[in-house]
């Protein structure tokens, strides 16, 4: 669950909230693209930093 205010609508909180900053989605697409397509470290390395960066989050993993 989201701790800021997203639009109401379908589809999940994760799409939905592009909807309050559109323009960003260029830069997070790039962005996604190089962690995912490019990234020098292994699958289960970086799914492990994921989870890390999640926990520090206080989000539920």
């Amino acid at each position: 669950m989201a701790r800021i205010d997203i639009p109401e609508g379908e589809g999940r909180e994760a799409s939905r909230i592009w909807q309050l900053a559109p323009h960003m989605g260029t830069g997070l697409h790039a962005m996604s693209e190089a962690v995912y397509e490019r990234s020098s470290l292994p699958v289960r390395e970086r799914e492990v930093a994921r989870m890390r960066i999640a926990q520090l989050n206080e989000c539920h993993v």
